[in-house]
């Protein structure tokens, strides 16, 4: 009795995954398609983020890259001497040369729309150069070049940051706290694909700052 209990119960189980697998991936109807949404969206947000979250130690392990603060013309096939050229003087002010800056990690920038994968920022590890992410009081969090770093009497870090793209310095950018730190870019994972989810907002933003990143 027992043993055609347990074979009932494991045939209801297939069953029941076989229907799931079929109204996931096969089910072309509106029902099946809306069913597919809805999974894969909450498998990304209660599953997947919070896996990656955990791997990478940061609440942000994936950013989409909002504005053109650290574009260089051309992209990933940008020409360094020339974009230099056009930076040289702010950051000569602040010590970082040529020979230095093409060292840095990233050093040609990227694009607006881009996705960016983001790990833990352990303040003792950043760099001159590194790329962080870091909270200011605006609407989301800032991803900008590290160009100095110093230390409080308690040991603790401060950075100031600068974006690639930008003629100088913001005001909340000048003296950043470890406890504002989110994470450290790693490397660009996706280009432009984050226009998927920019193109429903973007609109919104000021004639400037809309749109794709400009060559001029």
């Amino acid at each position: 009795m027992a043993e055609e209990i347990k074979k009932i119960g494991e045939k209801s189980n297939k069953n029941l995954f076989q229907k799931f697998w079929f109204l996931l991936w096969k089910d072309n109807s509106i029902k099946g398609w809306i069913f597919s949404v809805v999974f894969l969206f909450l498998f990304i947000k209660f599953i997947f983020f919070p896996v990656l979250s955990l791997a990478t130690g940061t609440s942000l392990p994936l950013a989409i890259v909002e504005s053109c603060s650290m574009y260089h013309q051309g992209g990933s096939f940008s020409n360094f001497d020339a974009w230099w050229d056009n930076h040289e003087e702010k950051y000569t002010e602040v010590g970082i040369n040529e020979a230095g800056f093409k060292e840095f990690p990233l050093k040609k920038g990227f694009n607006k729309g881009d996705i960016l994968f983001i790990a833990r920022a352990n303040p003792e590890k950043i760099r001159v150069g590194d790329v962080i992410i870091f909270t200011a009081n605006q609407r989301n969090p800032i991803i900008h070049r590290v160009i100095e770093i110093k230390e409080n009497q308690d040991g603790t870090k401060v950075f100031s940051t600068m974006g690639d793209n930008n003629n100088g310095q913001l005001s909340f950018e000048k003296q950043i706290t470890e406890e504002q730190l989110v994470g450290k870019t790693v490397m660009k994972l996706a280009p432009y694909a984050g226009w998927i989810k920019l193109v429903f907002y973007d609109w919104k933003k000021p004639i400037g700052e809309k749109g794709f990143c400009n060559e001029n």
